[in-house]
């Protein structure tokens, strides 16, 4: 986040930087306690559900990010992100999924 930046308009500006994509009807939603033994990092990461706007998907940032997809709630591949994994281990679910 940058200084003085909202939760919602950190995640429009990083969605929009890293896919193009526009998003709207932000709400937060929950966090988790991410803990990267490895590399000795320790984030808190703070999700948030929004609904498509606009604009065609795209990688910006191919040093970072192999491609983007789309998948079913509980189908993600595995192995899966640490902080997603956190995620379903806390039992978070969206509308309609079980």
């Amino acid at each position: 986040m940058e200084l003085n930046e909202s939760i919602e308009d950190c995640a429009k500006r990083e969605v929009f930087e890293e896919t193009v994509l526009s998003i709207k009807n932000l709400h937060r939603a929950t966090f988790t306690n991410d803990i990267f033994e490895k590399e000795k990092k320790h984030y808190v990461t703070l999700f948030v559900l929004s609904e498509y706007d606009s604009g065609k998907l795209q990688l910006k940032e191919p040093d970072k990010c192999e491609k983007w997809d789309w998948f079913n709630w509980n189908k993600f591949p595995e192995p899966l992100f640490l902080s997603l994994k956190n995620l379903l281990d806390q039992g978070f679910r969206t509308e309609g999924t079980n």
